[in-house]
């Protein structure tokens, strides 16, 4: 798969849905940890749908052909459905059924060919996959060094390949969306080449993906754990290089003001002027943003918050980080800023609105 083409995790989305529309396969192909599942899961529950996840790589044949018994009443060999695909009754409950195939290719080559008259035929045996089911199948390249078989001709052609790669402004949008630690948006912010660091060819255990970089956020979603402790399950996690300049990051981002009193307008002034902590600032301060129209504070209330946000990036940051924090409420957000009622929008406008199309387009 090494010279396909490859697509970032927003293409992808587009061609899960037009797959969708059309009822055809999709397999996407990508190194671990880059987010194929979640990806899928996210698509699923956008449409309202379910998602039946199975591990091609943990089963055996008969868990998708199903197992053969004695029909007394029909005096002949019948087989007994597997429970794990989807039946009319469930289906009939959502307006889409995705039934994910992961770690297709991990599978022996005695599951993917009971898999094959599935996904060719829309049934195998007498079973037969309701209506509005659709298969997405996943699993690594055969470069990434997994447990991998060789995928039988006939059974790739029934799908459309879709190679994924690792894309940050593509994360970054995912991230501020699912509430990533405002640290791990912010730091890798800063440095973006730290979202990835996969390589084959290392023996390391632990090594950055979008994925990991999840699991260090749920690590800092609570304040009971000391910093060493922390820095050893973060290191065991991303690997040791990275965990060092994240927790130094950190150390530093948590001498920031309080995104809460810069949106009330007590703060007014950035005294600490490292730019990692600086991009983990402007992520606080939208997520602030976010949660004051989710628990629907009074709209002055709001309008005066958001003047002070743009008020404070217009002050205090560069260029980037002012395109970064607008981007991500007028755009990922979408929030209900009303520009007759922000005195310092007309300004802002006048400085930043076209850094704020170009990186919106």
């Amino acid at each position: 798969m090494s010279e396909s083409r490859q697509v970032t995790t927003v293409q992808t989305r587009r061609s899960l849905l037009k797959a969708f529309k059309h009822q055809r396969p999709l397999f996407l192909w990508g190194q671990p940890g880059i987010g194929k599942s979640e990806l899928v899961a996210d698509v699923t529950n956008e449409l309202g749908g379910y998602m039946i996840d199975l591990r091609l790589g943990q089963m055996e044949p008969t868990d998708i052909r199903g197992i053969p018994f004695y029909n007394k009443d029909l005096g002949k060999m019948d087989w007994a459905e597997p429970i794990d695909l989807p039946s009319e009754e469930l289906s009939s409950q959502y307006p889409i059924v995705v039934l994910f195939l992961d770690e297709m290719n991990a599978a022996a080559p005695s599951v993917q060919a009971a898999a094959y008259q599935l996904i060719l035929n829309r049934r195998i045996g007498k079973y037969k996959l309701p209506d509005n089911v659709v298969i997405v199948a996943a699993g690594n390249r055969e470069s990434d060094k997994g447990v991998t078989y060789r995928m039988p001709t006939p059974l790739a052609n029934r799908f459309i390949h879709q190679e994924m790669k690792v894309d940050f402004a593509s994360w970054q949008d995912w991230a501020v969306n699912h509430n990533i630690h405002k640290d791990v948006v912010g730091y890798l912010s800063f440095a973006k080449q730290d979202l990835n660091d996969f390589d084959p060819k290392s023996a390391s255990r632990a090594f950055a993906t979008p994925r990991s970089w999840s699991f260090v956020s749920e690590l800092l979603s609570d304040e009971d754990s000391d910093d060493d402790t922390l820095t050893n399950l973060i290191a065991g996690t991303v690997g040791e290089g990275l965990a060092v300049k994240f927790m130094s990051h950190r150390k530093v981002a948590g001498r920031m003001p309080k995104p809460e009193d810069i949106l009330s307008g007590k703060e007014k002034e950035l005294n600490v002027k490292e730019v990692s902590a600086m991009y983990s600032l402007v992520i606080s301060m939208c997520y602030e943003l976010k949660d004051a129209v989710e628990k629907k504070v009074d709209d002055k209330k709001f309008h005066e918050m958001a003047d002070n946000f743009f008020a404070y990036m217009m002050k205090n940051f560069e260029t980037e980080l002012v395109v970064m924090g607008a981007r991500i409420a007028l755009t990922t957000y979408n929030l209900p800023f009303q520009p007759t009622k922000l005195k310092n929008f007309d300004e802002f406008h006048q400085r930043f609105g076209k850094y704020i199309l170009s990186a919106s387009a």
